[in-house]
């Protein structure tokens, strides 16, 4: 962890024209900026007279109703020329030229880069189109690539400490590939305006993407007749906040091109007076929510815990169940190559398996478990590997192999919940004390992820009671 605490550290102190700390209430890039409903309205998009921006929301700055609104009532609208986007193949300039080869250069999977270099080249445009909504941007977010970094550590959840590192230093690394690939390069031709672009600018751009872009489908059409998803920032649309039981949703115009609609919001539900404007973001975990979004939510029912298919933890955890000579590290060659039909052996095994979430565990990991518990070749060809990865399949290797099952996998709930350094209770004790912004979102990340695992063992608790009171009579 030496080399990833360098790396936030370094990241969290540079403060320059660009520039972006962690903050609890961020306030927005301008002290004062242009009305952005008034700008949408301007420019040939629709906003409904119920629609207002505020501060009170749950998250900070969002979109509330003034009056009660029936299901279908359209609420915002965008024209095509608002969204902002990021087009790849336009480098009609020089400047434009070398955004796209920048774009080149970053993974696919931090996607919110490439929009947010074009973000970040508006921002330095002091003539933007764009000035008005982005003005309105927060000045500040509370993504962990820019928490202290105790806060980073106390996260405690090795998975999330690995993907803040990962992104920490690509930013670094990114920084000083701007500075050589624009080292040489004439003011007239310099994408950001000649500004000097460190990793903090890059991480502030980065944030503001990922807490806010949306894929809609663009012009080019895919095999298959589908079109391409293209990241666009949408502007006042982006204000409505989170939630599971959205109350709006956003519709694309399949003819937004030749229309003065490309996107628009209704109500899904009614909506109520003083009711904040609520989407889905998307049936995610809190790592994303945090590592995108920068918050974490409560119980949050697609929450999960990412353990290692390991042989040797997995024996010792079934003989920490009570399980006599587990098979895990020796499977005969019948098992192992069911594990590698699972993905679980073989050459390039994902050897990554969650517990948590929709299925308290996941498929892989309870169809291999009860098939290395099972001895019997003959029991285990009975069934599809659809079936043995399904916990709605009740026991199908019989009631004894599925309580060793249940039993294994509480061992291995155990055996994680012991990785982390704090207990819920003294977690809580924290934040009662008074902590800041950054410090209460770490623990309380770490406070759900401990959840999710002491959840998991009541439930599997709970079903080796029901399956030993079906199996007392039998066995009598």
């Amino acid at each position: 962890m030496a080399n990833s605490k360098m790396a936030m550290t370094s990241l969290a102190a540079q403060i320059r024209p660009f520039t972006c700390l962690a903050a609890s209430q961020p306030s927005r890039l301008a002290s004062h900026p242009p009305d952005l409903i008034r700008w949408i309205k301007r420019e040939g998009g629709f906003v409904h007279h119920a629609v207002k921006l505020s501060q009170e929301t749950q998250f900070g700055i969002g979109l509330i109703s003034t009056e009660q609104m029936s299901p279908g009532t359209d609420l915002i609208s965008l024209p095509p020329h608002v969204p902002l986007r990021f087009e790849s193949d336009d480098a009609s300039s020089s400047s434009s030229s070398l955004l796209s080869a920048l774009a080149r250069r970053v993974p696919e999977e931090l996607w919110a880069m490439k929009l947010g270099l074009r973000l970040l080249q508006e921002r330095a445009n002091a003539d933007s189109f764009w000035w008005p909504y982005i003005s309105n941007l927060p000045e500040t977010f509370t993504v962990p690539i820019f928490f202290p970094g105790e806060d980073i550590k106390n996260l405690q959840y090795a998975p999330l400490l690995y993907q803040v590192n990962k992104r920490c230093r690509f930013l670094l690394e990114f920084e000083q590939e701007i500075r050589r690939t624009l080292e040489d390069v004439k003011a007239s031709d310099h994408p950001f305006s000649g500004q000097d672009v460190n990793a903090s600018a890059l991480g502030w751009t980065m944030s503001a993407v990922s807490t806010r872009a949306f894929r809609l489908h663009g012009n080019k059409k895919l095999k298959g007749g589908s079109s391409d998803d293209v990241p666009m920032m949408l502007p006042l649309i982006d204000m409505c906040n989170h939630s599971f039981k959205p109350n709006v949703r956003i519709i694309q115009e399949q003819n937004g091109a030749e229309s003065n609609t490309l996107v628009k919001v209704v109500a899904e539900t009614e909506v109520k007076e003083n009711d904040p404007l609520l989407l889905n973001y998307g049936c995610l975990s809190n790592d994303f929510f945090l590592l995108d979004y920068g918050f974490v939510i409560e119980s949050n029912p697609y929450d999960t815990i990412e353990l290692k298919y390991d042989e040797q933890l997995m024996d010792a955890a079934s003989m920490a169940a009570g399980v006599s000579s587990p098979k895990f590290s020796s499977p005969a060659p019948w098992q192992h190559q069911l594990l590698s039909q699972l993905n679980l052996a073989g050459e390039m095994p994902n050897l990554k398996v969650t517990i948590g979430g929709p299925e308290p565990v996941e498929g892989r990991l309870l169809a291999a478990i009860r098939i290395l518990l099972c001895g019997e070749m003959v029991e285990v060809e009975k069934h599809e590997l659809d079936t043995l990865k399904s916990l709605s399949a009740i026991a199908p290797l019989g009631i004894a192999n599925e309580i060793a099952v249940f039993r294994t996998v509480i061992a291995l709930c155990v055996i994680a919940l012991s990785h982390f350094p704090t207990k819920i209770v003294e977690d809580e004790a924290i934040i009662k004390q008074g902590v800041s912004a950054t410090a209460e979102l770490s623990i309380k990340y770490r406070i759900q992820k401990k959840s999710v695992i002491i959840d998991v063992m009541k439930d599997l608790t709970r079903r080796v009671k029901l399956l030993s009171s079906k199996e007392t009579p039998t066995a009598a």
